[in-house]
């Protein structure tokens, strides 16, 4: 007798599909379920930058918000009015070198007191990270203040520890700039800090252990092992960085009075503020904050694109 290899197939059975079934109701459920958090995310976010792009297009200044002259459409105008002005564009360089110092600086110590709380005991790192998060939580007008306070030329603990007399700090450009930066790393590090800690703690222990048994240092581990695997998380703690100091407002506005002594300490935000309400330029103000959303804008999509060309996944 003949036996025919292979599996059989029952009679009058049919074949299992390998396709996965398709969900009941179509490619419009799952946007039924974000429809909730997309209308509230449109009135909080969508509406406020669509009446700011709108308004930049608008003469609008004090005498249109009370009433007493139409409001004129001036198409490109108070964008061609802003590329024009010269103080824009220091105010601009400022602000980038500002921004791109505080990024730095703040990954530095973020990524530094991460790595420290790897190191220590329970009771160190508990005290390090209840100190972080207080600082974190800290609103940035306190923290202004207090800083101010703690480099103060006449009362504050810094100049007399330092024996630097009655110097004042905010009074130099970039004395003024650096004490600024400080209070913004300080309250800014603590995010990074947790957030790469984190990420550390979720690398397998095996790997590093290998790497030591291997003869690297500290420095070498961090640059060849642990970044390579925390780059995801990298990329996110440098774009909120970005995003948050490129738009300091409280603490320059708080710490140099306004802008620093005859504007030398300005910056895009608090620039944006001057021109729409101490000199009633609304539109001009709006076109500046239009301005400050594309640079963002572009430079987190740039960020994203040259990860993505080198097969990162976020």
């Amino acid at each position: 007798m003949r036996v025919r290899r292979g599996l059989s197939r029952p009679r009058g059975g049919s074949r299992k599909s390998n396709t996965a079934p398709r969900p009941q109701g179509g490619w419009g459920v799952p946007w039924l379920y974000l429809a909730p958090a997309l209308v509230v995310l449109g009135g909080l976010l969508v509406y406020p930058i669509y009446q700011l792009g709108l308004i930049s297009f608008f003469q609008y200044t004090q005498a249109q918000v009370s009433g007493g002259e139409p409001t004129t459409f001036e198409g490109f105008g108070n964008y061609s009015a802003l590329f024009s002005d010269s103080q824009f564009w220091q105010v601009l360089l400022a602000t980038v070198l500002f921004a791109g110092a505080c990024v730095v600086s703040t990954l530095a110590v973020g990524c530094a007191l991460a790595v420290l709380l790897t190191r220590v005991r329970a009771l160190p790192r508990l005290v390090l990270m209840l100190a972080a998060l207080g600082a974190w939580a800290t609103p940035a007008v306190t923290g202004s203040t207090v800083w101010l306070l703690l480099f103060d030329p006449d009362f504050g603990p810094v100049n007399r520890i330092l024996g630097l007399g009655d110097h004042s700090w905010t009074y130099g450009r970039l004395s003024a700039f650096l004490l600024v930066l400080l209070e913004v790393v300080w309250c800014s590090f603590p995010f990074v800090m947790v957030t790469v800690y984190a990420g550390i703690r979720a690398v397998p222990s095996e790997v590093l252990e290998a790497a030591a048994l291997d003869g690297a240092s500290q420095w070498r581990i961090w640059r060849s092992v642990l970044t390579p695997m925390l780059r995801p998380i990298l990329t996110v703690v440098t774009i909120q960085s970005v995003i948050w100091d490129f738009k300091v407002f409280t603490q320059i506005y708080v710490m140099t009075n306004g802008g620093g002594i005859a504007g030398q300490n300005l910056v895009l935000n608090v620039y944006a503020y001057q021109q729409a309400f101490a000199s009633s330029k609304y539109s001009l103000g709006s076109a500046i904050g239009v301005v400050m959303l594309l640079m963002l804008l572009a430079v987190t999509l740039v960020y994203l694109r040259l990860l993505r060309r080198q097969g990162e996944e976020l």
